[in-house]
């Protein structure tokens, strides 16, 4: 008996085994989801960590 999941966008249940798209049911939804990556709507925890710019960082602003 073939695998079915729920695609994480729609939730709309799809076939597991054959699909190019798993987890999502199409690549709509699979585009769906990278958007939300992109706009940085999902996060994953973490510490915050501090950047600091070189010294070539710095000069290379300061001709700006």
């Amino acid at each position: 008996m073939p695998l079915h999941v729920k695609c994480p966008t729609c939730r709309k249940e799809c076939s597991w085994d054959n699909n190019p798209h798993r987890p999502f049911c199409s690549d709509r939804c699979q585009l769906i989801d990278l958007g939300a990556w992109t706009e940085e709507r999902y996060r994953i925890p973490g510490r915050k960590v501090e950047t600091h710019m070189g010294e070539d960082e710095e000069d290379k602003n300061e001709d700006r």
